[in-house]
């Protein structure tokens, strides 16, 4: 970690109990998903290695609960010679993405390999998207209290901001604007849910989160907002 993430560790620590029935849920559902979805995730190991070689997944440090780093796995989007530390977010025609990442990106299958995470702890079924610490720097204001929470497969922010490669406007820098408009965005979306959050709303939001993956979900005023801002 570098010094701003070593500054988050020690100021926001502080950990809000997830709930040893919630995290049953979260191992129940996790492994029942990776059973099912272990056949999909074998054809898409085998068309990756096919396209480009290994590696097949793509991992990186996340922040957790507490500020804690973790590794959250994906399975590779972006070419097998694109640079590691290159930009650190996704948009729209991202020239990096293969031909099945671009599949993946637009099915959100490449976040499969995160049942993992969830079933070793590390992330919950609901819960803030883990942000890449690229961008530890912007959690504070207040967003740092996001940090309490543990980062989920699902969750109001993923939702709403369901295709979020398209939200950055042309001729603007991608970083800056994400800096500046999408993560506070997503961060008053988080904060208003999660302080108050409930088991019968988590589970709404794991029904919205499936009808978003097909696109039926609608795009949400804070959302359209944030994409014209």
């Amino acid at each position: 970690m570098n010094a701003t993430d070593q500054s988050l560790h020690r100021h926001y620590v502080a950990v809000s109990a997830h709930g040893s029935v919630r995290r049953l849920i979260d191992i129940a559902i996790a492994s029942v998903a990776a059973v099912l979805f272990a056949p999909l995730m074998l054809l898409i190991a085998i068309a990756l290695l096919a396209e480009g070689g290994r590696p097949v997944l793509f991992a990186q440090t996340r922040l957790g609960a507490g500020a804690q780093p973790f590794r959250m796995y994906k399975f590779r989007k972006f070419d097998v010679r694109c640079d590691p530390h290159g930009l650190a977010l996704t948009v729209a025609d991202d020239k990096r993405m293969t031909t099945i990442g671009r599949v993946l990106a637009a099915t959100k299958f490449d976040e499969l390999p995160q049942l993992w995470n969830v079933i070793i702890g590390d992330m919950a079924i609901i819960g803030p998207r883990p942000e890449s610490l690229a961008f530890a720097d912007c959690f504070h204001g207040g967003a740092e209290a996001v940090l309490q929470y543990k980062p989920g497969l699902l969750g109001p922010s993923q939702v709403l901001f369901r295709n979020e490669a398209n939200f950055y406007p042309k001729f603007t820098d991608p970083v800056q604007y994400y800096r500046e408009t999408l993560f506070p965005a997503k961060a008053r979306i988080d904060l208003s849910y999660y302080p108050q959050r409930t088991l019968l709303a988590d589970a709404v939001w794991m029904a919205r989160g499936f009808l978003a993956v097909v696109g039926r979900v609608p795009p949400s005023p804070i959302a359209t907002k944030a994409r014209s801002g």
